[in-house]
């Protein structure tokens, strides 16, 4: 394992040095920081934290190794780690190979030997912020400053057509183990804002076939394709530039299609339903996030992942607030009273509850089953 002089460098002049792995290079982007024990290769693989650089608060990162049936998509979408202890040895019978391989093929950086409770303390207290990651031989610290002002932090970016799918494609592979699924014969058109791979084999399994589709394809064109349900992806960045998702969302909501959306496509929906959205101080990233259903009174354990988030004084008589977080009474999940659609901020397809909030893609299959029946 090959390492080298590296450091973070955070927008209030803080820095923290360490020993670097992975690919020698230097990003600029938003320091966050994620409480999950484990999932360190899907974290980095969920294309929602493009431009972001992830401090793990668990010490110790890499001793399960990296495995090729884990990956979230194709690569690494996050712009960097920052941990405590790099593990030499990976000891899991599912390895293949190691993180910092992982790393370098990805062309990404890491960084340990970092005191990661002192970053996150600044990050609790200051919130996200923008932050450069280096090989100390490819940039300087004392030129560290001038990079950062180059980017303008992720309010107001529109990150979701940057990792949108180019060409649509069908996914017909179910849950592990992993087989074609074909005893669904709904058709579910996915729009891709940088939708993760366990989302695709929950749809297939519980809901439907799966188109997946480019996150500008506008509506007149899924129209088309005898959808039953749309499906809203998870994402990276800002919601509310993204104004093609949001049009088409609001002809999907005329055309009373079943909607089902998850974190950047909860407040997607939610924007086209007449909400308003905020950025939040840090953010909800970790696997123990607790959300009550306002329904059944019932706590679920969820994985969460975004740093926007929908303003509850802005919700619109026609929208109910179905799911709150007991953390900071953040709004958590939506439903339409008088269109059949719903959506859900964290993400039910990385199952730290493991298994309750498979409910939603079955509430999604309910949903489309109404409406096909009323219809005829």
């Amino acid at each position: 394992m090959t390492t080298f002089p590296a450091y973070i460098y955070l927008e209030n002049g803080n820095y923290f040095e360490g020993l670097g792995f992975g690919k020698e290079k230097f990003e600029v982007a938003e320091l966050v920081f994620n409480t999950s024990l484990t999932g360190y290769q899907e974290i980095m693989t969920d294309p929602s934290y493009q431009k972001q650089i992830i401090t793990f608060t668990n010490p110790h990162i890499g001793n399960t190794g990296i495995n090729n049936e884990d990956n979230e998509s194709q690569k690494i979408y996050a712009s960097g780690m920052i941990i405590r202890s790099l593990s030499s040895n990976a000891s899991n019978w599912r390895s293949e190979m190691q993180l910092s391989k992982f790393m370098l093929e990805n062309k990404c950086i890491g960084l340990s030997e970092i005191d990661t409770r002192a970053v996150v303390n600044i990050l609790r207290s200051e919130g996200s912020l923008k932050s450069v990651i280096a090989s100390k031989s490819v940039l300087p610290i004392k030129d560290a400053g001038s990079e950062l002002k180059k980017f303008g932090g992720l309010g107001g970016l529109d990150l979701a057509k940057e990792v949108s799918t180019s060409d649509s494609y069908q996914w017909n592979e179910g849950v592990w183990p992993k087989r074609n699924i074909s005893k669904n014969s709904h058709h579910i058109v996915a729009y891709d804002y940088g939708i993760k791979e366990n989302i695709l084999r929950l749809l297939a399994e519980h809901v439907g076939k799966v188109t997946v589709v480019n996150a500008k394809l506008p509506m007149t064109e899924v129209l088309k394709m005898n959808v039953d349900g749309i499906f809203l992806s998870n994402g990276p960045g800002d919601p509310e530039p993204c104004n093609y998702a949001i049009e088409n969302i609001k002809l999907a909501l005329e055309k009373r299609i079943p909607i089902f959306g998850i974190c950047l496509g909860h407040q997607l929906l939610a924007i086209a339903g007449g909400c308003e959205t905020f950025k939040m101080k840090f953010g909800h990233h970790g696997a123990n996030h607790p959300v009550k259903d306002m329904k059944t009174n019932e706590v679920f354990i969820t994985s969460q992942n975004h740093g926007f988030a929908v303003k509850k004084e802005t919700i619109p008589s026609n929208i109910s607030i179905t799911h709150l977080s007991l953390f900071d009474d953040s709004i958590q999940g939506i439903e339409f009273i008088d269109s059949p659609a719903f959506s859900f901020q964290g993400h039910p397809e990385a199952s730290p509850g493991p298994h309750e909030l498979i409910s939603l893609f079955k509430k999604f299959k309910d949903l489309i089953n109404k409406e096909n029946a009323q219809k005829k």
